[in-house]
């Protein structure tokens, strides 16, 4: 929350004024009060009213008064509002675990399958890149509404050595850049100098889908840094099980160039069968990217989770964050809470009704 206006704070003043008149009115009537034989006559002619029903209308016109003091500082409120221009660069892991076969038939199946659905699935004015690293990040299709590019590059999704995490997440960087004035690219030196402050976040976000932990090349953490100086949220996904199973792939999913990180994953031209090693998900590195960066870390285990989570997303990809004024908002709170002290003053202090003479016959 902050304040456009916050010198008219002043006019706060202005309760505890009343509040003062008010004593010294009830001091002047004190001074001024007749003397009578019988006080109890007096409490029996007047209305009763309790002490709660005396001050609540007071409390209630005071408050309104306080807000509506507030109102003219013209508060302002960070919201989160949809954004029309929204880029989604999704970073697909090709690593050679995901050839892992504890989401069936493999990771790589389902994750070529679940990015597709996701294209398919947005706005036709929904620009979307995407990347894919393995031992090093390349970019396949920059930001663009063409489904037909998309889908055909993520149809030909390949295997190779290494998990370049890091290296992802800047090459996206670079991406947005090439199509976002606002954001500079990785090479760029920003200084020390922190991001503006309530300058909210760039609509451009960033989409993580790995099954591993990083092992080569930029830290995550120092790739979220660049992020985060650039306004840019980084959403994570670490997808697979924690009883991974056998490392099958098709020869169709599996590289036979250096084309991502020095030598395929396999044998050219033949499928990839095996077991073995650490592919446990580096979830603490993955949080650290998305809290970083404003994001969240998102877990699927298997197709389904996958799924709902891409379908999730973009309910929160498609905001960002602006600062919005909300003094009208206080205006009716104001309103509100003075015509309800008057209103229950005006209610509590009415005489009785007036009784009707019978009829003279």
């Amino acid at each position: 929350m902050s304040l456009s206006w916050p010198w008219a704070l002043t006019a706060l003043l202005v309760v505890p004024l009343l509040l003062a008149a008010r004593w010294w009115l009830n001091r002047r009537r004190k001074r001024s009060a007749v003397t009578v034989s019988s006080v109890a006559l007096i409490r029996a002619a007047l209305p009763g009213r309790t002490s709660w029903r005396r001050r609540i209308p007071v409390a209630l016109f005071l408050a309104g008064l306080v807000v509506l003091a507030a109102a003219l500082a013209r508060p302002q409120a960070t919201v989160a509002v949809p954004s029309n221009n929204t880029s989604i660069l999704l970073a697909i892991d090709v690593s050679g675990s995901m050839c892992n076969t504890d989401v069936p038939p493999n990771r790589l199946a389902v994750a070529v399958d679940a990015a597709r659905n996701f294209v398919e699935s947005q706005n036709d004015g929904t620009r979307i890149g995407l990347v894919a690293f393995s031992g090093i990040a390349g970019l396949l299709v920059p930001p663009t509404t063409d489904k037909d590019a998309l889908l055909d590059a993520i149809a030909t999704l390949k295997t190779a050595r290494g998990t370049a995490i890091g290296q992802a997440i800047l090459t996206s960087i670079d991406a947005i850049a090439e199509s976002n004035p606002n954001v500079a690219a990785t090479g760029v030196d920003l200084g020390d100098a922190p991001p503006e402050a309530g300058a909210g976040y760039e609509p451009d976000t960033i989409v993580v889908l790995t099954d591993g932990s990083n092992t080569t090349g930029v830290d995550p953490a120092e790739a979220a840094e660049q992020a985060a100086a650039r306004r840019l949220r980084v959403f994570t996904i670490g997808f697979g099980t924690t009883e991974p199973g056998q490392m099958i792939c098709t020869p169709d999913q599996v590289s036979g160039d250096s084309a991502f990180g020095g030598g395929g994953f396999g044998r050219p031209g033949g499928g990839l069968r095996g077991g073995g090693g650490n592919r446990e998900i580096d979830e603490a590195a993955l949080n650290q990217v998305a809290d970083t960066t404003g994001g969240r870390y998102f877990r699927a285990e298997d197709a389904d989770q996958l799924a709902d989570v891409l379908g999730d997303l973009p309910k929160e990809i498609g905001l960002h964050e602006e600062e919005a004024e909300v003094t009208v908002w206080f205006v009716l709170v104001a309103v509100l809470l003075a015509f309800s002290g008057v209103g229950l003053s005006l209610w509590w202090n009415r005489g009785p009704a007036p009784r009707q003479r019978p009829a003279r016959g």
